[in-house]
């Protein structure tokens, strides 16, 4: 039956349209059928060019851009608090893991301006401090 969608989808004239279905095509397909199958009937490339595939793909590269300065921010944040406290207890490495992106870059500020500014976020000698 793939084979004849893929068949039908090939014999669309219009470019962009036979583009966009094809990628229609191939996402649904990829909820019953195996990937390799997909790819012997559909040519990837026609799928690559579809404004379909496109969003998929931009919305992609930005969840992945965001999860990368999520991790690059907790990762700067964990060091900075290991390096004035040493070892962080699990339990408020977790609270500090499960911060919005935007939280976690109001710590790292406070940590920047801490040294000319003794009154930070971050100014603290003890998980105690952290905590509250």
């Amino acid at each position: 039956m793939l084979e004849q969608v893929a068949a039908a989808v090939d014999m669309i004239e219009e470019t962009q349209e036979r583009q966009n279905i094809s990628a229609c095509v191939q996402i649904l397909a990829g909820l019953r059928f195996e990937k390799d199958l997909i790819r012997q009937l559909f040519r990837e490339e026609i799928m690559r060019e579809s404004v379909i595939y496109q969003d998929i793909l931009q919305k992609g590269l930005q969840e992945g851009k965001q999860e990368g300065k999520q991790e690059e921010a907790l990762t700067l944040i964990l060091r900075l608090l290991t390096r004035r406290l040493g070892a962080i207890a699990p339990q408020i490495e977790q609270k500090i893991r499960v911060l919005s992106i935007t939280k976690l870059e109001d710590l790292g500020v406070d940590a920047l301006c801490a040294a000319s500014r003794r009154v930070a976020l971050l100014d603290f000698s003890s998980e105690t401090d952290l905590i509250s």
